[in-house]
């Protein structure tokens, strides 16, 4: 037996005589890994398991974690999951094995290993590599079998072939991407010419709108007129014609030969009708895209007069093309709507800054386009009852809703720990860190608190400082008036989360008159193929090249700059000028914003 939902929560702070398994630096490795994990006691009890691992057991880890594994599964008793876990416990050999578990109706590789802490299990669910397998295999039988048959059933056999491939083909294409435009596309371009001449793949947008996306012909002379047709059908289609027809029915509709009156009663318009003459079609097959009893799509093909009706096997294969794109295209829609919920989530609990009187502030927040786009980036800016404006930048390590809402509990505690004690800011992430372990918040982040402090000079005049400390996270830049970049260096210590007992020593510089400084995540110069060092050296420049503009301007400049229209992980910048003390705001900073009443308790 190869563990569901519910975060993996810490049991304490990191000690010796912690009884989380095996420690909590390996908790922390293991509760964001997505295959699965659990580790046995010697009473074959669960003594940890990861939160992958309960979400394919169907589970949580709080109800696991101190059962015995034969009471919570009495039906891999005497299978070759506890055959396996016997084994290495007995040999102490490393081991595995792949087996199906009836209850849970899945494949699983399980590997087993003999530890001090326990015996460690990983698993993954092999269901799809072993129906692929299958598939492959039905392919390659048919086609060994077409070698002792006649042509004619070899040359079947032959196109099973292709058809099966390409049912694999499209299940890796469409399921590798989140965005449904590309999904389709890439539908049309797999099923021409295999299954048809041409292909027009409707999608129907959640507000009710259809469009038509995927696109694809055989010939390459002829796809200008299959794009002017396109532009137009789905205003020119009647409700009688197929795609209507199937997506009212979800039923596919096939005309075997299509003839002019077919054309009249589908197509509204003349020029619709036009459109579609130089196309020449002569056989139509749609099928709708249904998934959970929704339809929300379909896709037309349609062959020339040489090529004919569509034969019985290519429309035995489109069929199931249909499900398995309804699938993948379902999932996509899900996984985009997931998407939009955590990024309201995240920009919800990004909150304006202040601006206090001779302080400018400036914040921005850019999603990534690239894979999952919400990473838990935030910034904060707040003053202390004592009047110092105290500024956070911090990352979330995760992408997507869980690491959205982590974010908001982080950000929560270190505005309200910095607000309450007054502590410097090394103090606040300590105070944090303790916060998080002890509340068993399941998240890590790096962050960057810094406090902008009043003083005075050695000659009497009031003076700026910055203070600041960092857990894990890239230290700010300084623009100075002159044009001139600062790196601001102060010891690093490690994110927040897990249970960091040391010192986190603050960094202390001057902060002068007419200085910008700037505070960002990762995401602003981390670049695959480019060393970091590289990339914040681009910063640097880029930075010091426009000193001169106002400071929206400039954060605008630098995620431009920085980012291009590809963005591979969220990026939060916090931007902060400095202006005169003791003179007024300068107008194009824009209003001051203040909390309405600072109370010294």
């Amino acid at each position: 037996m190869p563990g569901s939902g519910g975060a993996c929560g810490r049991v304490g702070p990191m000690t010796s005589d912690d009884a989380a398994p095996p420690g909590d630096l390996l908790v922390q490795a293991v509760e964001g890994m997505e295959r699965p994990l659990f580790v046995l006691d010697d009473a074959w009890r669960f003594r940890y398991i990861n939160p992958a691992g309960a979400r394919v057991l169907g589970r949580t880890v709080e109800g696991l974690v101190g059962r015995h594994v034969w009471t919570e599964f009495p039906e891999a008793v005497g299978g070759p999951f506890e055959q396996l876990y016997r084994s290495v416990r007995e040999t102490g050999t490393s081991d595995g094995v792949e087996a199906w578990f009836g209850p849970l109706s899945t494949w699983f590789r399980a590997d087993a290993f003999l530890t001090d802490a326990g015996l460690v299990v990983t698993y993954d669910d092999v269901t799809e590599r072993r129906r692929a397998d299958e598939e492959r295999a039905d392919a390659v039988a048919a086609r060994e079998a077409a070698a002792v048959e006649l042509a004619r059933a070899a040359a079947e056999a032959e196109v099973a072939g292709r058809h099966l491939m390409l049912l694999g083909d499209i299940n890796l294409a469409m399921t590798s991407t989140l965005d449904v435009d590309e999904a389709v596309q890439r539908f049309a371009d797999l099923v021409v010419p295999v299954l048809t001449d041409w292909c027009l793949v409707s999608v129907v947008d959640p507000d009710g709108t259809r469009r038509d996306v995927g696109r694809a012909h055989s010939d390459p002379a002829m796809v200008a007129a299959m794009h002017r047709y396109a532009d137009a059908r789905v205003a020119s289609n009647r409700s009688t014609a197929p795609v209507p027809t199937a997506l009212r029915s979800g039923q596919p509709v096939v005309i075997g030969e299509l003839t002019d009156e077919h054309i009249r009663t589908m197509v509204a318009d003349e020029a619709s009708r036009l459109a579609l003459e130089p196309l020449g079609p002569a056989a139509v097959a749609t099928f709708p895209l249904v998934a959970r009893g929704e339809v929300f799509g379909a896709f037309t093909l349609v062959n020339g007069a040489q090529r004919g009706a569509h034969t019985e096997a290519e429309l035995r294969a489109a069929e199931i093309a249909s499900r398995r794109a309804a699938l993948a295209l379902d999932n996509a829609r899900l996984s985009a709507a997931a998407q939009r919920v955590a990024e309201r989530l995240q920009l919800t609990l990004l909150s304006p800054p202040v601006q206090p009187d001779q302080l400018e502030l400036a914040v921005r927040y850019r999603p990534a386009t690239q894979g999952v786009a919400i990473g838990g980036d935030w910034y904060d800016a707040f003053l202390q009852p004592d009047g110092d404006t105290v500024l956070v930048i911090g990352d979330v390590m995760g992408h997507d809703i869980e690491a959205a809402a982590a974010m908001g509990q982080i950000k929560t505690l270190v505005r309200g720990i910095a607000y309450d004690r007054l502590e410097e800011p090394g103090g606040v992430l300590r105070r944090v860190d303790h916060a998080l372990v002890g509340l068993e918040v399941p998240a890590m982040a790096t962050a960057l608190v810094a406090r902008v402090e009043l003083g005075v000079d050695p000659d009497g005049t009031p003076a700026r400082r910055l203070r600041w400390a960092t857990a894990g996270h890239p230290d700010p830049l300084l623009l100075l008036a002159d044009g001139s970049v600062v790196d601001l260096e102060a010891p690093v210590g490690p994110p927040v989360g897990i249970g960091w007992l040391g010192p986190r020593t603050d960094g202390l510089a001057a902060l002068p008159e007419g200085s910008t400084l700037l505070l960002f995540t990762d995401g602003l110069f981390e670049r695959r193929g480019v060393l970091l060092d590289e990339g914040r050296e681009r910063l640097r420049e880029l930075l010091a090249a426009r000193a001169e503009l106002p400071l929206d301007e400039l954060c605008d400049l630098l995620l431009t700059g920085m980012l291009g229209p590809d963005v591979e992980d969220d990026v939060a910048l916090l931007a902060v000028r400095a202006h005169p003390l003791g003179s007024e705001r300068p107008v194009d900073a824009g209003p001051e914003v203040l909390p309405p009443a600072l109370p010294l308790p």
